[in-house]
């Protein structure tokens, strides 16, 4: 039936939907146009109905308790984060060194089992934050994955103490270990595997959780949020302190089981403390499996690709400060990927039983600006990528070039593994030097109180990681220039791969900080611990995408009686190539990501239009938070 439209006229829809305009609320930009005008002399013959716009309000998340979180409970979660990473890291940080010592795995080939591992461990955060913004919730996702961590820690405890270190001490670079048996190998990888499910599937949703603990309408608490994700990366460091020296240095001389057993302790101690804030943590509710709902956008989308879309002011949404999404703030539409609004468009054939009410065939705006949130982000994901490559390097390439190189200090032995105290105490200082002097600084010299944007830093990152690979590359190339033919140490110093680690570190603290606060910002309330979940995934695929290279590397350049860039034995190889390949390949990657971050445009939620400017107006709320901030170093 063909509803007759004048111009000027309103059609209601229902008596909680209507079509909804686009006021630009940001310096006046964009006025409404005429109403109510047929728009089926552009569609090819679908009338597109227009109806007058609803006035908006203001929206807020769901929360089930509001009057709690705070930097109290946020102090609890950075002390979770720090216990946690200190039980993975007593596990990860030397996974290497018990691949090639105890289980007798060739350098290659435990170098490429190191980075699955890792690679699967941050793809398991996206299973955790499916879960958690679907169907559980923050806090039970987080407890629930801690609970599996505790798990893995104690059956890779008990397996190596009983099927793996035979002698006892064995695997201390002197004392070789027994055959190992087929069970204790599948027990082996089994355990590690579950420590790797249950530490990636808490990670994002810590991080999210966390955030969650502050309101994003107050101004200074949503600094605060900014600052939390800071001293999280922070907490992240501190925790791996003690993992990366007291717990490496035994488990180099063969006390692998006691290390495993301090990091079973301290992730049953982060538990407990996690468990013990309950009643104070601010709650979000989930806001449903969002796969149907960015699915329905592309399908409505494909069913209208006759059409036209309609202008932004006669697209729809739903009345009221809610959206149609549990729990999420309505999204103010966006120029981008135009094509998705044909999947808020009205037709008269949506409109056949009197309303629109199959979600296959009419979206609201903010769930075709959910559907454009992800695919805008992609770009920039896929950009941080190869600097992932970058950073897993520090887990087994830097360890294995450490491991033939002088380490010697008197009559004690530096453990290869040990160096990543360097890259550690560089996140530390580099992250009090960010927040105390150039955020000020770059705030007073570009209005925006955050000093730097997200994109920004992560651009730098990606600049100062190409700089790291450089600095691997020239110290392999002197350590080959040292090596006494048939010895397999060389003669240079452990200690000149100091500037590689450093300036690792001091590119965490742009790119992951930076990454956690983009994706979080940027994904919309029913997909944040997805949104966080992303900087895990960048990790993840960065493994990946290391092992390939060395595969790759390995099959090309290890033919006939060519040993290849990366062999068993080192001194032979050229693995300085191999960090030189990396520079070049991260130098074009931040060409590419130059164009996306260029590219990107931020979503803008309804009721913050003005938000922005207040912030930028009135930047000594920065210098208030960094104060509070600040506690939390003392706190943790």
């Amino acid at each position: 039936k063909k509803l007759p439209m004048a111009s000027g006229d309103s059609l209601n829809l229902t008596d909680n939907a209507t079509v909804k305009g686009r006021e630009d609320n940001l310096g006046g930009v964009g006025e409404l146009g005429n109403l109510g005008r047929s728009n089926s002399s552009r569609n090819q013959g679908q009338n597109v109905m227009t109806t007058t716009t609803s006035k908006k309000t203001k929206g807020s998340k769901s929360f089930i308790k509001k009057n709690s979180g705070g930097w109290t409970l946020a102090s609890l979660l950075l002390v979770n984060q720090g216990l946690a990473t200190l039980a993975f890291f007593g596990v990860g940080v030397n996974l290497v060194l018990f691949l090639t010592r105890v289980l007798e795995q060739e350098n290659a080939d435990a170098a490429n089992n190191v980075s699955k591992w890792t690679g699967t461990v941050y793809l398991f955060s996206l299973f955790g934050a499916f879960l958690s913004d679907s169907y559980w919730g923050r806090y039970l996702t987080c407890a629930v994955f801690q609970g599996i961590f505790v798990l893995g820690l104690a059956l890779i405890s008990i397996t190596s103490s009983f099927f793996l270190i035979k002698p006892a001490g064995c695997g201390d670079g002197v004392t070789e270990c027994h055959p190992t048996s087929q069970i204790g190998i599948i027990l082996f990888y089994f355990s590690i595997y579950l420590v790797a499910f249950g530490y990636g599937g808490h990670q994002p949703t810590l991080a999210t959780f966390g955030a969650d603990q502050f309101d994003e309408s107050k101004p200074k608490q949503k600094y605060a949020k900014g600052a939390f994700f800071a001293y999280f990366y922070f907490a992240l460091n501190v925790g791996s302190i003690f993992s990366n020296t007291v717990l490496v240095y035994y488990e180099n001389i063969g006390q692998w089981t006691l290390g495993f057993l301090v990091s079973l302790a301290s992730a049953i101690i982060a538990l407990v403390s996690y468990l013990f804030g309950s009643p104070g943590y601010r709650y979000v509710k989930p806001s449903g499996n969002p796969l149907p709902r960015v699915a329905q956008v592309f399908v409505a989308a494909t069913r209208k690709w006759r059409i036209v879309p309609a202008n932004p002011d006669e697209l729809y949404e739903v009345e009221g400060k809610e959206s149609a999404i549990k729990g999420s703030r309505k999204i103010l539409h966006s120029d981008e990927f135009m094509f998705l609004d044909k999947a808020a468009t009205i037709t008269e054939e949506d409109l056949a039983n009197g309303e629109p009410k199959n979600p296959w065939r009419v979206c609201t705006i903010t769930q075709v600006e959910e559907a454009k949130c992800v695919l805008k982000m992609l770009p920039i994901w896929l950009c941080t990528i190869i600097y992932s490559v970058v950073f897993t390097q520090m887990a087994s390439l830097f360890v294995e070039q450490g491991d033939v190189m002088y380490s010697k200090i008197g009559n004690f032995h530096l453990p290869a593994a040990s160096m990543s105290i360097f890259d550690i105490f560089s996140v530390l200082i580099c992250t009090g030097v960010y927040r105390q002097m150039l955020v000020p600084l770059a705030g007073k010299l570009s209005g925006n109180p955050k000093g730097l944007s997200e994109l920004q830093r992560m651009g730098i990152g990606l600049i100062i990681g190409m700089l790291s690979m450089l600095a691997a590359g020239f110290t392999e190339v002197e350590r080959l220039k040292r090596v006494t033919p048939g010895e397999k140490v060389s003669s240079l110093s452990i200690f000149w791969q100091i500037p590689q680690y450093v300036l690792v570190g001091a590119s965490e603290v742009f790119m992951y900080v930076g990454q956690l606060e983009f994706f979080n910002g940027q994904a919309p309330d029913g997909i944040k611990s997805f949104g966080s979940s992303l900087c895990m995934a960048s990790i993840s695929l960065g493994n990946y995408v290391s092992s390939l290279l060395v595969n790759m590397v390995m099959g090309i350049t290890a033919k006939g009686s060519k040993p290849g860039w990366i062999p068993d034995d080192l001194n032979t190889g050229h693995m300085d190539r191999f960090y030189f390949l990396i520079a070049i390949l991260t130098a074009l990657d931040f060409v590419v990501y130059l164009f996306c971050a260029k590219w990107y445009k931020c979503i803008i939620l309804e009721g913050n239009e003005n938000i922005e400017k207040d912030q930028v107006q009135n930047s000594s709320v920065e210098t208030n938070n960094q104060v509070d901030g600040d506690e939390i170093v003392r706190r943790v």
